[in-house]
């Protein structure tokens, strides 16, 4: 368990306990620095770049990872639901909020928190490319490695995440805990 006698650990997690820290601040930070030099370096920099971050999980991990990408670019958000009002998916993603920028003739890199299923991933990638990009990649922080037949595997993954229910630097628990700054697991809190 982590130990919620240290004060910032009590602040942050409101006394809650949580596993394991998975992945503290500092590596997280490390791996982001090497990912944006990565991606840095995949474009051409003449041509256009647009980093696209799939809501609300991914916004921290791509507010850090557009600063270490020392080049011209844009960035635009998407939100996709595919549960609507059901506890079960409904067997589709919708947009929630479409991006406003525009796709066509330009490199896009679609950030996402974690790849789990892969479902959101195989309906959104499809939808993506019927904008005309020049092209399409995906850069993940997180990898369960659980999905089977991904439309595209991740071009960039930030670290292999272990089949454990996890929080922090952008993913919550019922919108809870996405302010940390490491990944934790929530152990038998899940």
């Amino acid at each position: 368990m982590l130990q919620t006698t240290h004060p910032e650990a009590v602040a942050r997690m409101g006394g809650r306990p949580i596993g394991r820290v998975v992945f503290t601040a500092a590596q997280i930070q490390a791996r982001v620095r090497e990912m944006g030099a990565e991606i840095e370096a995949a474009f051409p920099v003449d041509d256009e770049l647009l980093v696209l971050g799939l809501l609300k999980g991914s916004f921290i991990f791509l507010a850090d990872l557009v600063r270490q990408i020392r080049r011209p670019l844009q960035v635009d958000f998407l939100s996709a639901a595919s549960y609507g009002k059901n506890a079960a998916s409904a067997g589709e993603v919708r947009l929630v909020y479409d991006p406003e920028a525009v796709l066509e003739g330009k490199h896009v890199v679609l950030v996402e928190d974690i790849v789990d299923s892969g479902y959101t991933l195989n309906r959104l990638l499809p939808l993506l490319r019927s904008r005309g990009p020049r092209s399409l990649e995906v850069c993940a922080l997180l990898h369960k490695r659980l999905a089977s037949g991904l439309v595209t595997e991740p071009r960039w993954i930030g670290f292999a995440a272990p089949p454990e229910f996890l929080v922090g630097y952008g993913l919550d628990f019922s919108e809870d805990f996405r302010h940390l700054p490491f990944i934790a697991s929530l152990g038998e809190l899940k």
